[in-house]
């Protein structure tokens, strides 16, 4: 079994474990609210109809016939209605961001087929966009944390000349600086966690929600879960309407787009860790050895990405060119990132490496017309840049 399938099946086995830890916490949690609403629910219905004298499957009836009418919008309390052009401007929003509330849904079958194929187009082109936001903002990530280095070494005296006469000392301090995952993947989390209260803040005071709720409403609405469950602007009437309205779609927009890049960054860590994981067992299956041996693999473009098991021995070799050691309690830089994952979500760590250098940003598909990007559109690429070649 080679690197990528022991990889992969290591993830499936630690996702697989996760789904079993996740649904023994919540079955602990929530299974025996669920049997006190049921017991509730008994008890009032015998309650009803003992003092109504109402015959009980008359009653289940006009409750599978309420259950119809829900969906398709109608509520016992006045809401908004679900398809003018208002309406259905909010459902189409939530269906091309993957969000799907599920507090409507077409019922007609002309509405279901559209939605098929309108879906097919929206949520591709949604995905498309979320990669090209994900790609701007690394990039521009890259910029401010590099002026911020920049600052640091003038404010410590390593440079005091100006930009365009850059002492030896300075150039070669910038030239070694690898700017960190983990300060993207920190910036990207506090602008959620802002965003989240900012918005749970307006959510509930409009909502007349607890603020609890309206930070799970952000969350399952900004990682586009969409459980319907709790789903905002429904109401008929709220006070300054339009301007709740317009700050719900912008709060929903850049939680979304913020959300989905840190999932990604998150991602990247994700994978080092199974790298270091399956580093560690190769380690602890050879015998009399104080260092695990160095592998090294060719690509097609005669780079050569060199691995080592060892937690002391992290010198690493990218395109060619070695970026030197780290030591075992210094964070993991772009650079090594992109070594351990070299085709996969580490492009976008070797984009915010060159952007932070200033240097040309490489494409993997100059010759053959295709571009690089960033999370699965990157894999994508690169796939179609390699069958390419390969014709």
């Amino acid at each position: 079994m080679n690197e990528d399938n022991a990889r992969f099946c290591l993830l499936a086995g630690l996702i697989l474990l996760y789904l079993l830890c996740g649904a023994a916490i919540f079955s602990a949690l929530e299974h025996p609210f669920e049997l006190r609403a049921r017991r509730l629910w008994k008890q009032q219905l015998d309650n009803f109809t003992q003092r109504y004298r109402v015959n009980l499957g008359a009653l289940h009836t006009l409750l599978r016939q309420y259950e119809e009418a829900n969906g398709a919008g109608i509520r016992v309390d006045m809401l908004r209605p679900r398809w003018d052009f208002s309406g259905a401007f909010y459902f189409v929003g939530t269906v091309v961001s993957t969000i799907g509330f599920g507090m409507t849904t077409p019922a007609t079958i002309a509405g279901k087929i559209f939605l098929i194929f309108y879906g097919l187009i929206g949520c591709a082109a949604t995905i498309l966009f979320f990669n090209l936001f994900l790609e701007r903002i690394i990039t521009m990530l890259a910029y401010i944390m590099r002026w911020c280095h920049e600052r640091r070494l003038r404010c410590g005296g390593v440079g005091v000349m100006s930009s365009k006469e850059e002492t030896p000392g300075e150039e070669d301090s910038l030239e070694d600086w690898k700017p960190s995952v983990y300060y993207v993947m920190l910036i990207l989390g506090v602008a959620s966690i802002v965003i989240a209260c900012s918005a749970s803040t307006l959510y509930s005071s409009m909502e007349n929600w607890s603020y609890v709720d309206s930070l799970y409403f952000c969350f399952v609405a900004f990682s586009t879960i969409g459980f319907g469950d709790l789903v905002s602007s429904q109401r008929q009437q709220y006070e300054s309407q339009e301007a709740y309205r317009l700050g719900n779609c912008l709060f929903i927009l850049m939680g979304v787009c913020c959300i989905y890049s840190l999932f990604n960054v998150i991602s990247i860590v994700i994978k080092q860790t199974l790298n270091w994981i399956l580093g560690k067992l190769v380690c602890s299956g050879r015998h009399q050895r104080s260092s695990c041996s160095t592998r090294r693999h060719c690509y097609r473009d005669g780079s050569v990405e060199t691995v080592c098991d060892s937690e002391t021995d992290a010198g690493a070799v990218a395109d060619g060119v070695y970026v030197g050691r780290r030591m075992s309690g210094e964070m993991i830089s772009v650079n090594e990132f992109t070594v351990s994952n070299k085709v996969s979500l580490a492009l976008l760590q070797k984009q915010l490496s060159e952007t932070a250098h200033q240097g040309p940003r490489q494409s993997y598909g100059h010759q053959n017309g295709f571009s690089g990007g960033v999370g699965a559109l990157a894999i994508m690429n690169n796939r179609l840049q390699e069958t390419s070649v390969d014709r």
